[in-house]
């Protein structure tokens, strides 16, 4: 039999990678090990061009506030980002592909003043000359622990999805608290420094090649087919 394949994120992204998984031919044991939870912002003063969105979460959690930006232009990480922003009714001026940096590197040339909407934990972005990044936290994930039923399942070999640093960094942790061997569980990562976070010991890492869903979920494929389990 392949390996099996195992997904950490919140929800609902941890479902969408599932029903996604499975259009690739693959199935995916949903396993989240953190809630994404709403946090208290204030606009910030001065006018906006537009919203630079790196998740949908910005649009679940943002509260009542994000509403009364409906007339500024989305900037969105990717697709999935961008459906849900025209959902809530904005209009997506540029949906990127690869991270928010490879978006902004695109806008190169152009003068704005955005509104990044994020998490907690975000990924530092060094924009282009022009580009006016104003940045509030919307939402928070809270890590989850790992169920001592859970980590049974992960004491034979499995594959996990790696979707953030943050949630690579807990999963090792609940995995030396629970006395889960590494050495039997590969890694998919959505980008080399979440792989960096996850640290060393595991059977196999590996990094998608370019930051998006699809590029993981086949990278996935390929990985669990490359090593079968008996």
């Amino acid at each position: 039999m392949t390996l099996p394949v195992v997904a950490i994120r919140a929800e609902p992204g941890c479902s969408a990678t599932v029903a996604a998984g499975r259009k690739h031919g693959l199935e995916i044991l949903p396993l989240p090990l953190a809630e994404i939870r709403p946090v208290a912002w204030s606009m910030p003063e001065g006018a906006f061009d537009g919203l630079l969105l790196g998740s949908a979460n910005a649009l679940r959690h943002g509260g009542p506030a994000v509403d009364n930006l409906v007339d500024k232009p989305v900037y969105a990480v990717g697709e999935t980002t961008a459906a849900a922003a025209r959902e809530r009714g904005f209009e997506v001026a540029r949906t990127g592909r690869g991270g928010l940096q490879a978006l902004l590197a695109d806008l190169a040339g152009k003068r704005l003043r955005l509104l990044r909407i994020g998490a907690r934990e975000m990924v530092p972005l060094d924009a282009p000359a022009g580009i006016a990044i104003e940045t509030v936290v919307a939402y928070e994930s809270v890590p989850l622990p790992l169920r001592s039923e859970q980590a049974a399942l992960l004491r034979q070999p499995a594959l996990v999805l790696l979707h953030s640093a943050a949630s690579a960094m807990h999963f090792a942790g609940e995995c030396r608290r629970h006395a889960v061997h590494p050495a039997e569980i590969s890694l998919a990562a959505l980008a080399p420094r979440i792989a960096a976070a996850a640290g060393e010991g595991w059977a196999t890492v590996r990094t998608a090649a370019e930051p998006t869903e699809a590029a993981l979920l086949a990278l996935a494929r390929e990985m669990c087919h490359d090593r079968r389990v008996d």
